[in-house]
């Protein structure tokens, strides 16, 4: 059985609401929740960008079952790598257990910010490898002294160390970041329902291990409603990782999502309160072989409702999957 995820969507709601909302999911029986975390929205509709490690925080004081996971943390422009396993490993104290580390190569739009330009993809993916590897080893306990190619780590330690050591998972989008997760990771993430992807990690090291994918929602009594928010805010979805991982700001994505119209993103993402389309925008994932699958629902002030009908009405019908 596919286990259903709530994500945490930091782009479209404040601190407070964030925790106030998967508070709620919890409640409401969701498996696991997942947290974006960028410096910007993709679009100023958005209108929120929060620092999801504080937000994780505080989550994981306002709840008590629902796993906690970022979706996914550069650690190689915004933060140092030694930086973020001091993060991870601290709130996997606060969450007794629960946190899972997200990682994935970034996103201009939200790592321009530090001013260290934009290194080509198969850099950025060393770059990446780099990274997870001074984590693991933090994560291994003692003192770590790196100098490679991208990094530098002179004398860390981590004196904090949760006695559940905190599980990576991998970001992918093609053969060598899928080697890059069965090797390094123990779960792999991908935002596209692509068995090859799954296949491929699966050669590297990574067969049996958890397989996350996300998919966006709009729920509404209102379907045009519905269209218009997911037109609204999440047009930029259709742009593909390619396009979406190099645009530098709300304003670029604005520029580049001008032609996109209310049925494309009617033909892509479930809008309105019919289930069954909720539950077929689901299944591709669940039969490339996904073990789980957070939902995002689109619009920050429509997440109580949304969390409502998930409960009595999504739910039941997603654990037939």
């Amino acid at each position: 059985m596919v286990q259903i995820g709530y994500t945490m969507m930091t782009e479209q709601a404040g601190p407070r609401a964030l925790v106030r909302d998967v508070v709620a999911a919890e409640e409401a029986g969701f498996d696991f929740s997942v947290t974006s975390d960028h410096y910007f929205p993709w679009l100023g509709s958005q209108g929120h960008a929060p620092y999801a490690w504080s937000v994780l925080g505080a989550a994981a004081q306002a709840t008590s079952r629902i796993p906690l996971m970022t979706y996914v943390t550069c650690p190689t422009a915004r933060y140092h790598p030694a930086v973020v396993a001091q993060k991870a490993a601290t709130l996997q104290l606060l969450a007794e257990g629960r946190f899972r580390l997200g990682l994935g190569s970034g996103e201009s739009l939200n790592e321009h910010v530090v001013g260290a330009g934009r290194p080509s993809a198969h850099v950025r993916l060393e770059m990446l490898e780099e990274a997870v590897q001074i984590i693991r080893a933090l994560f291994d306990g003692g003192y770590v002294n790196h100098h490679g190619t991208h990094f530098d780590v002179e004398n860390a330690k981590l004196w904090d160390l949760p006695d559940k050591r905190v599980p990576i998972g991998i970001a992918v989008s093609g053969e060598k970041s899928c080697q890059l997760a069965g090797t390094l990771g123990d779960l792999v993430i991908a935002t596209e329902p692509k068995g090859e992807l799954l296949n491929a990690f699966d050669r590297h090291g990574g067969a049996g291990k958890p397989r996350v994918g996300q998919v966006p929602v709009c729920y509404d009594t209102d379907r045009e409603a519905a269209v218009a928010r997911a037109h609204d805010q999440f047009r930029w979805s259709l742009g593909g990782w390619k396009v979406n991982s190099e645009l530098p700001g709300p304003s670029a994505f604005e520029q580049a999502t001008q032609f996109v119209r209310k049925d494309d993103i009617a033909g892509a993402i479930p809008c309105g309160s019919d289930v069954e389309a909720f539950v077929e925008a689901v299944r591709p994932y669940s039969e490339a072989g996904f073990t789980e699958v957070a939902l995002v629902q689109i619009g920050g002030a429509h997440q109580q409702p949304f969390i409502d009908w998930a409960r009595s009405t999504l739910l039941p019908a997603l654990r037939d999957l």
